[in-house]
């Protein structure tokens, strides 16, 4: 049950446990430049990045047109890649980025770099809670549910906007990875995300007071280079 309310959401990854699916691997490569956009995407459940490589580890991959000297380094590995890349796409069931999110520094200078991703699709329910609204959480009988992720903010314009102005649903940007429900939830074969949750949630953003009304907005905003498609 979701209303469709107030401007931000509360985005869950949430699986019962005693899940009997396989759980499949995929490998995504792209290329090191400022064009090049790499797709996760789960036709069912959600993603989790098992591993990631931003750097270079043989002569092969990414090495068409390039020179010799540009591949020798085979060890080239930049570290806090895979935090970087399970914060981003982690619950989600499509995620799009360019090599722009992770080059935080030059590993290896002079030396031609891709970004490797290894991930899941993990077989979790997916759910979407407007602010102030009722989401239900439930599994069938002899399980229980494990929250995997959950993240309060916003990501797309259409989501949670039915009725509210441009100015409460313009940034895009905000995004708020949360434990608290996770503290709720976890275990319980059932469970409401009442209204008692929201003001938890609200302290994880700063609040500012503007023509329209309450806006929440967070303390740190993902770079504009990550694009976040609709839920």
């Amino acid at each position: 049950m979701v209303h469709f309310r107030l401007g931000s959401t509360l985005l869950l990854a949430a699986a019962c446990l005693l899940v009997t699916k396989d759980v499949s691997t995929e490998r995504v490569i792209t290329c090191d430049d400022a064009y090049s956009v790499q797709r996760l995407s789960c036709e069912t459940g959600v993603i989790i990045v098992q591993a990631a490589l931003y750097g270079r580890a043989d002569r092969e991959i990414c090495s068409e047109g390039k020179r010799p000297q540009q591949l020798t380094n085979t060890k080239c590995s930049q570290a806090g890649t895979v935090d970087v890349l399970k914060k981003r796409c982690d619950g989600k069931r499509v995620c799009e980025l360019n090599t722009n999110v992770v080059r935080t520094s030059d590993p290896c200078s002079g030396i031609i770099k891709y970004l490797e991703i290894n991930y899941t699709c993990f077989p979790a329910n997916h759910l979407v809670v407007c602010e102030h609204s009722l989401g239900h959480l439930c599994c069938d009988i002899g399980q229980v549910i494990h929250v995997y992720g959950a993240d309060f903010g916003r990501r797309d314009q259409t989501t949670c906007s039915y009725q509210r102005p441009t100015s409460q649903v313009q940034n895009v940007y905000c995004s708020s990875p949360t434990s608290k429900v996770a503290e709720r939830c976890s275990c319980p074969p059932f469970v409401d995300l009442s209204f008692r949750l929201w003001p938890i949630l609200r302290d994880q953003c700063v609040r500012f007071m503007a023509s329209s009304g309450d806006v929440a907005e967070c303390n740190q905003l993902p770079p504009l280079s990550t694009h976040f498609p609709n839920i």
